[in-house]
């Protein structure tokens, strides 16, 4: 069993020999994740404290999108949602995007939606390093190597630049981030080199490293077939990257219409995307330049007001 999954576990087992020591007495329950909510006994332990639960929804992908996510993933996470339903006093979601899957998730297993509210979460800030534009243009994908993040579309991409750089060398493609699941085809073309160095895996990285890698890049690229939210690309346009992504609701919520958005599955739009902003100029990113002025950044504070609004309403 995953270590956080059996602390959750034995969390509820032991939760009875607690009884007359904790009583919530109708005070509220800010569960920030969904570690352990698909277990038995989630229900009978809220009731038992006296607690009124308000959960954080992140994404409801295990079960829109299973063809993405480990085996008997989406079986657990619709019994988390359950949970989150027929428990909560209140909801909040990370995205307005999230919030109208969990209203259809609810809708589709007749249950009632409870109170909530949309509260984006805090953007991390990356150290502030100078830009140092790479010898070629260099473009930065970000996050764990897996099926859902369309990793294979980039490869695609550029496999075709290559093919096509006959005046000079095609740009270049950082991956940033850890190799996951549901990625075979992507590590197989990976570890045979066949990209003449112009794909470089490079892992995790730490803020100081990833801020320096981003400030050399003409974009971020995020090609994903479903998210949630989507921290790197607001991580990005926070540090004055542009970004170029999957046109997903979700991107153009939290996007507030800065990026370049494209169908998910279009290489060859993609592959026109990367070609023009690796072109100094390039009409296109610097459009994209002007739209990130009014960029706002979401921060902790915003996020905590929404909450401790949506408590006010619920009569802490």
């Amino acid at each position: 069993m995953h270590f956080r999954a059996a602390l959750a576990s034995l969390a509820v087992r032991r939760s009875g020999h607690l009884r007359d020591r904790l009583d919530g007495r109708g005070r509220f329950w800010l569960n920030p994740g969904h570690t352990g909510l698909h277990l038995q006994g989630i229900g009978q332990w809220v009731r038992r404290r006296h607690v009124r639960p308000i959960h954080l929804v992140h994404d409801l992908i295990p079960v829109t999108h299973p063809q993405y996510c480990r085996a008997g993933e989406d079986e657990r996470h619709r019994r988390r949602m359950l949970t989150v339903l027929d428990t909560a006093s209140g909801v909040v979601a990370n995205s307005a995007h999230t919030l109208d899957t969990l209203a259809e998730f609810a809708a589709a297993e007749d249950r009632t939606m409870p109170p909530v509210a949309v509260a984006w979460p805090g953007t991390p800030v990356l150290p502030s390093v100078p830009a140092r534009p790479a010898s070629q243009p260099t473009f930065v994908i970000l996050g764990t190597i897996e099926g859902r993040k369309n990793h294979a579309l980039l490869l695609s991409v550029w496999q075709k630049l290559i093919r096509a750089s006959s005046t000079g060398p095609a740009p270049r493609l950082v991956i940033v981030g850890r190799r996951g699941w549901q990625a075979d085809e992507v590590f197989a073309l990976l570890d045979r080199g066949e990209f003449a160095g112009r794909v470089t895996e490079v892992g995790p990285l730490d803020d100081r490293r990833l801020a320096s890698v981003l400030a050399g890049a003409r974009a971020l690229l995020f090609p994903s077939f479903a998210e949630g939210y989507g921290i790197p690309l607001v991580e990005a346009l926070a540090a004055g990257v542009p970004v170029i992504a999957s046109d997903l609701p979700v991107f153009r919520e939290i996007g507030q219409d800065v990026p370049d958005l494209l169908p998910v599955d279009d290489a060859a739009a993609w592959c026109d995307a990367v070609s023009d902003y690796s072109q100094e100029p390039s009409s296109r990113r610097d459009a994209q330049l002007l739209r990130m002025k009014k960029f706002q950044v979401p921060d902790w504070h915003e996020h905590f007001t929404t909450v401790d609004a949506l408590l006010d309403v619920l009569g802490r």
